[in-house]
């Protein structure tokens, strides 16, 4: 019965809320002040609205806040903190950067910099965390002022973000007509099936999401993949979408000057405003729908009775409706012939559905009207003028290419034309921008060149796109590494058959129970009858892990087995084996002879051997570069990118599992020297980055190998404030959480997310942002191994 009654209620207007001198283009409804909603516009400026006390039911300026450079794009609140505990205001604008501004105070509190372009869009998530889309094709997250990730993958602007509130998931939609979405800073899935930019982003729930684009349709989605259903209305391009509590129903503005309120499948109200642009909405908490047009004035519509307009301000609403002009190259009402329309007599009959509109002619005029459900009339929208909306442009050739339209730009008067290639399938203020820079323009004339371009293309529909081709990050026809391996007995070490090593331990003596060290125990580490401990052991960990076991007579047999079958050209001499020997021996010796610069030499010459006999000297190689003499030699300034970009080479998706795990376990010893230390700080985005991509290889000596890596990461950045580096660590821990399954691995992934977070609330207030707690939680029960739970338990304690 509540739903029935909601639906027949209408909305009308509350207010109209003067302030702005140019477009509003972003609104947000506001915890603080309670009912209050904040804007922001094309003047450079933003507005905090509250609710007055006055008969009017209007609102009143709280506070004007400014600090951009060039017009104010978008806007959104980030939730109270202990900080801030009324919240923050976010906006992004054309100067490409983002301001952040408390409710009392007029100038920013910070700014955030890092985009190359226009900041079109912002969405809060939990913690503080803040995602912003660009002009410039990527979407960044931010956190306690720093840029924590960019998300790379879209090849046209970031028109819309959005976060999901659970798993870390996020979403950005872009003018390359797809939607994508993230998690840890990986691209997941991409959603295709927009045929023009996707404009505006709003989460339903966990599961669910609506888009809507400049192809007049908005789309309902499953994060897995699915488009559920498609919603017709609008007449020209969406600019935005919001939500109403009960998660069904919502509310959706655009170019063809209206407001659409839907209630479940179907759009029960248009609300037409005396504007072209209706830029954006914002539903406020009691309910009402407050939106931003291009007249710069902000309208608020109601459906309680009790904050209905007075009926002298809707009459108002009402003139300024009919006095508005309408071009009918919009496309918004079809082609108009004057001499086939009716009469107003046609008034006479009533209306079919709510927005209904209908064309009469008086006269030589057109006039246009727009059924009210709740008036049961005809209200007039606006007199039609100009031509009729016939298609006659066909393609034009510019510079070897083929446009729809290539317009003439006198910007100067007196001085040279330029031309303004278009195509309808292009974003209209991306070309204005793009067109702008080429010609080196102020960006003031923005606004002037974007409007004209949609003023003078309007009605021209989009064709299909193609069918996107692979995702750069996820693409269908790349290789996952691991997934078809047949080989049998592959898990286990290559060399010694011995299954899982546990590094550290320099011989097979079980360590007293209840004492050993959980990565140095050479026996099952017990917790001393699972009495609950008072000290954490595990993190933060200071130290770097290693891998240190090796039988060095199979490691030799196997080399010299693999020369005698390898091709002439590539065949080692008796001498350069000999050396190779002699330099293992020096490295796994503490009283040896420390390896000679000519042996070190012959094991960087021989690690290029072919790829299919390579791996024992990549064991050598594991075990020397624990060396002082050998890390020097090869971490050092001039070798040392070198040593990384081999390795990683050899890291490649598509690469050998051996020759992956043993590359992985060689950047982990790096760590055992000072000259290695800072060689992987210095390599750490790409090595790190190639290294994620392992976690899909289904073999848990890589899994291993690959969560010591990020806990030696972890360990190096404890007491640093690297908060971009501590970012990645968390993302690719949580990556590859997502896929490992041995204990070993996630127990070093569980403490290298401790060692992480210890004793930085903003490393912490980021895991929990990307899910972290609750992708761990499933291990908190976990008792054997015992120091896995206990490990788990002590995360998530942090994560409170």
């Amino acid at each position: 019965m509540e739903e029935n009654t909601a639906q027949s209620n209408s909305y009308r207007l509350r207010c109209s809320i003067p302030g702005h001198e140019m477009d509003v283009r972003g609104l947000a409804a506001a915890a603080f002040p309670e009912g209050g909603f904040v804007s922001v516009s094309r003047d450079r400026t933003g507005r905090i609205w509250v609710p007055n006390s006055s008969p009017d039911n209007a609102f009143k300026e709280m506070q004007c806040i400014s600090g951009h450079s060039n017009f104010v794009s978008c806007v959104c609140i980030i939730g109270p903190s202990e900080m801030y505990p009324r919240g923050l205001i976010a906006t992004g604008g054309n100067d490409n950067n983002i301001c952040v501004f408390t409710l009392d105070k007029p100038n920013p509190v910070y700014t955030l910099t890092g985009h190359k372009n226009t900041v079109c869009t912002l969405s809060s998530g939990k913690f503080g965390t803040l995602l912003s889309g660009s002009w410039d094709t990527t979407a960044k997250v931010w956190l306690s002022e720093k840029c924590m990730m960019t998300l790379q993958g879209h090849s046209a602007a970031v028109w819309a973000v959005a976060m999901l509130p659970e798993q870390g998931l996020m979403l950005s939609g872009s003018a390359d007509r797809t939607i994508k979405l993230w998690k840890a800073g990986r691209c997941e899935n991409t959603y295709t099936g927009h045929e023009d930019c996707v404009r505006g982003l709003v989460v339903i729930s966990n599961t669910e999401f609506f888009s809507c684009s400049n192809d007049t349709s908005i789309r309902r989605w499953l994060v897995t993949g699915e488009c559920a259903q498609v919603y017709y209305g609008h007449t020209n391009y969406i600019y935005s979408i919001a939500i109403f509590p009960n998660g069904r129903d919502f509310v959706s503005t655009g170019e063809d000057r209206t407001v659409r309120v839907w209630r479940g499948e179907e759009c029960t109200q248009t609300i037409r405003l005396p504007a072209q642009s209706v830029w954006c909405c914002c539903i406020l908490a009691n309910g009402d729908i407050a939106v931003g047009a291009s007249d710069g004035i902000i309208r608020v519509f109601t459906e309680a009775e009790d904050r209905v307009a007075s009926a002298e301000d809707l009459q108002a609403f009402e003139d300024e409706l009919s006095k508005a002009t309408i071009d009918p190259k919009t496309g918004d009402l079809g082609d108009i012939k004057i001499e086939e329309l009716p009469g107003r007599e046609h008034l006479d009959e009533p209306g079919n559905r709510d927005g209904q509109t209908r064309l009469i002619k008086d006269g030589d005029k057109v006039e246009a009207y727009q059924w009210s459900v709740s008036d049961s009339r005809w209200v007039k929208i606006g007199d039609v003028v100009g031509g009729s909306n016939q298609q006659t442009s066909k393609s034009v050739m510019y510079e070897g290419k083929e446009y729809d339209y290539v317009f003439t730009i006198d910007v100067n008067e007196g001085g040279p034309s330029m031309k303004l290639p278009y195509n309808v399938s292009e974003d209209p203020w991306l070309t204005a921008h793009n067109f702008l820079q080429k010609n080196d323009l102020s960006p003031m004339f923005l606004d002037q060149v974007a409007n004209f371009i949609i003023e003078n293309t309007k009605g021209h529909v989009v064709g299909a796109t193609q069918p996107a081709s692979g995702d750069p990050f996820t693409g269908g026809a790349r290789y996952i590494p691991g997934s078809s391996d047949g080989r049998p007995n592959f898990g286990g070490d290559p060399f010694t058959g011995s299954g899982r090593y546990i590094p550290g331990s320099a011989t097979d003596a079980v360590a007293p129970q209840g004492v050993a060290d959980p990565f140095t125990g050479g026996g099952a580490y017990s917790s001393a009858g699972l009495q609950p401990r008072t000290t954490n052991i595990y993190f933060p960990k200071t130290d770097g892990v290693t891998f240190e076991q090796a039988n060095i007579s199979q490691i030799v047999g196997k080399l010299k087995e693999l020369n005698a079958g390898a091709p002439q050209e590539h065949k080692l001499s008796e001498d350069f084996l000999e050396s190779l020997e002699s330099l293992l021996a020096s490295v796994s010796s503490q009283n040896a002879c420390p390896p000679t610069i000519q042996q070190i030499n012959l094991l960087w010459k021989a690690s290029h051997w072919p790829e299919d006999i390579v791996f024992p000297v990549l064991d050598i190689l594991r075990l020397a570069v624990r060396h002082p003499h050998v890390n020097e030699s090869l971490c050092g300034e001039a070798e040392g990118v070198q040593l990384c970009n081999h390795l990683l080479s050899l890291m490649r998706p598509d690469g050998r599992a051996a020759n992956q795990m043993l590359a992985l376990r060689t950047l982990c010893n790096c760590f055992g020297s000072g000259h290695g230390r800072a060689l992987l700080m210095g390599q750490r985005e790409a090595v790190l980055s190639r290294a994620a991509d392992l976690a899909t290889v289904c073999n848990k000596n890589i899994h291993i190998a690959l969560a010591t890596l990020v806990l030696n990461y972890a360990t190096c950045l404890h007491a640093q404030p690297d908060l971009e580096a501590k970012a990645q660590c968390l993302s690719v821990a949580s990556r590859a959480l997502e896929t490992v399954q041995d204990k070993e691995a996630v127990f070093r992934l569980l403490v290298a997310l401790g060692t992480t977070v210890a004793a930085d609330q903003t490393a912490r207030d980021l895991a929990r942002s990307l899910g972290v707690n609750v992708q761990i939680s499933q291990y908190s029960t976990v008792s054997d191994p015992s120091k896995l739970g206990e490990c788990c338990r002590l995360v998530l304690q942090e994560l409170q």
